[in-house]
């Protein structure tokens, strides 16, 4: 696999929205999400990024009033290349799902697969599934995205 392959280190912001649950997972009882789940969106945004040479943020909590306002700010200060990194902020209290793309992701995700995605993964929401939402809707926007623009020789 070349370097242009490998993408950056990732990060999942978490902010607790909701009350805290305990999952048979957990060891804590004041942590969302168990360490096997942790592990899930982990494999998910680490496969994503990998295949796409996109950088794929998440970011779970409050968004605030202004909520597409406050992903774009989450999605400037994720750190890397904002022109190549997705964000996909997903408020529970608040309903709302935000897919913030930078200028060279979007060439590679149209705001109709963005919306396919976000479709898809408030359906899950709506079962109950956070992380399985999750998880699909970063595969949808990965297969979108397809694989980097490789030049020959590289």
């Amino acid at each position: 696999m070349t370097s242009f392959l490998q993408a950056e280190s990732h990060d999942t912001a978490t902010e607790a929205t909701a009350p805290a649950r305990v999952d048979e997972g957990t060891d804590h009882p004041d942590r969302i999400f168990s360490y096997r789940e942790l592990a899930r969106l982990d494999e998910a945004l680490t496969m994503s990024s990998r295949e796409t040479g996109l950088r794929f943020t998440l970011y779970i909590g409050d968004l605030g009033k202004a909520t597409r306002a406050r992903a774009e700010e989450l999605h400037a200060s994720s750190g890397g290349d904002p022109a190549e990194s997705v964000l996909i902020a997903v408020s529970p209290g608040q309903r709302v799902v935000e897919v913030v793309t930078g200028a060279a992701a979007a060439r590679r995700l149209p705001d109709r697969a963005c919306a396919l995605a976000v479709l898809s993964m408030t359906g899950s929401f709506a079962g109950g599934d956070l992380v399985g939402g999750l998880v699909n809707g970063l595969r949808q926007l990965s297969d979108q995205a397809g694989h980097p623009w490789r030049r020959p020789g590289h």
